[in-house]
């Protein structure tokens, strides 16, 4: 009988399998949701982070999943159980977080939702492995040691996996998506928040063709 954990961890896989890059959205208004995904996609990317840092978020992933069935939305900055159980209430496929406190860890053991938890240290990481997820985010990823950090985490953690995000641009995706540690990258920099709040959704869909061309 397939673990809950297991369960959670194809599911995971899966995900980050349809697409290598993940943008890190930030919604500053509830009318930029939908043509912001629509822009996305266009473009290419179908998997999005909504992060929870705007009054209008969950809302915002409400549209998308509604209005864009082809985004496959995923809730980020989740710092707690009960941001956790508001990403499972919306119908979110995953969830991310930047960092895991052990009540976080508890929740997410207990979930059936595919959950990312974030790292930025081997002591971190030994905690997320024994709770059962075999996937982390890796942030603040340039922050916190860059590449080099996780070649060094290959050595004593072979089975740990990453999607690094933080300080991560447009030139160094494919390099980080080079290491054999490394499922997927997440940034900000396929949708900024300044392109967002003008309404410049052609430039983000054309800047999702360039990066999924740059690596292809």
């Amino acid at each position: 009988m397939t673990s809950p954990a297991a369960t959670r961890l194809a599911r995971l896989d899966a995900l980050l399998a349809e697409s290598p890059v993940i943008p890190v959205i930030t919604v500053p208004e509830l009318a930029h949701a939908v043509p912001l995904a629509r822009a996305l996609v266009a473009g290419g990317i179908r998997t999005l982070e909504i992060t929870l840092r705007t009054p209008v978020a969950r809302d915002a992933a409400r549209a998308i999943m509604a209005e864009v069935p082809e985004a496959v939305v995923g809730i980020g900055t989740v710092l707690t159980p009960d941001d956790l159980q508001a990403a499972h209430d919306l119908g979110a496929r995953f969830a991310l977080s930047p960092g895991a406190t052990p009540e976080l860890l508890r929740a997410a053991a207990q979930s059936d939702m595919a959950f990312m938890p974030g790292i930025a240290t081997p002591s971190e990481l030994m905690q997320v492995l024994a709770a059962g997820f075999g996937i982390a985010k890796f942030f603040p990823a340039v922050p916190a040691g860059g590449m080099a950090a996780l070649k060094a985490l290959a050595g004593p953690f072979p089975q740990a996996r990453f999607c690094p995000t933080g300080g991560i641009g447009e030139q160094d995706a494919r390099a980080w998506l080079a290491l054999p540690n490394v499922v997927a990258v997440g940034g900000s920099w396929l949708a900024p928040e300044a392109e967002i709040r003008e309404g410049r959704f052609e430039a983000i869909t054309e800047r999702a063709r360039r990066t999924l061309a740059n690596l292809a």
